[in-house]
């Protein structure tokens, strides 16, 4: 198969027509390239952060600091992924929706190659809130870990990441539970690399 055609078909995984600068509560996982350990190691059900993992945190924690209508709820950084629930929220009506100025998104460069349709669905994304926080935390670690494993340049996260709409309260509940327990069920974690397989996206 010619892996470009591939590439061309890869699904989003995105909600279609969501507006991701909406006021709400999202569930964000982030997983390394090819969910590789980089972040530390579980040790008695407690997450050991190394010196990368420390970067992780301490960047996650930035981003209200970045983002004015951001708030953090509950996060984990586990070795080779980061739960978090970040809450959107308007503190002023200043700005409409979808046009607040956060600055500019960091996520990867349309390709020429890519269909009319995605270039439009990638267009409308980058004006919104929580793909530009997302862009910007991934960005800003991967730079910092990279130059600390003098891997600069490396691919370091896996292309996508994963989003969950927070719904109620009841969802937000058992949400919280998950991530707080993550590292005490981490050797049956989806995510742990022996109980994994890869997923590129």
């Amino acid at each position: 198969m010619n892996p470009r055609k591939k590439q061309n078909n890869r699904r989003s995984i995105r909600l279609q027509g969501y507006n991701y600068s909406s006021p709400g509560e999202y569930f964000i996982t982030i997983c390394t390239h090819n969910r590789k350990c980089l972040f530390g190691d579980v040790v008695d059900g407690e997450m050991r952060l190394n010196e990368c993992g420390v970067v992780a945190e301490d960047f996650w924690r930035q981003i209200p600091k970045r983002y004015e209508n951001a708030i953090l709820d509950e996060f984990v950084v586990m070795p080779n992924h980061i739960h978090g629930i970040i809450g959107i929220e308007f503190k002023s009506d200043s700005h409409p929706v979808g046009s607040i100025p956060v600055g500019a998104i960091h996520e990867l460069p349309l390709r020429d190659d890519d269909n009319i349709d995605l270039k439009n669905h990638q267009m409308e994304r980058r004006k919104m809130l929580l793909p530009k926080i997302i862009g910007w935390y991934k960005m800003n670690v991967s730079k910092q870990v990279n130059i600390l494993l003098e891997n600069t340049g490396h691919r370091f996260w896996q292309r996508n990441y994963y989003e969950h709409i927070i719904r109620n309260d009841k969802s937000l509940h058992h949400i919280r539970n998950y991530i707080i327990n993550n590292p005490l069920k981490w050797q049956a974690d989806s995510f742990h690399t022996n109980n994994s397989q890869h997923d590129q996206r």
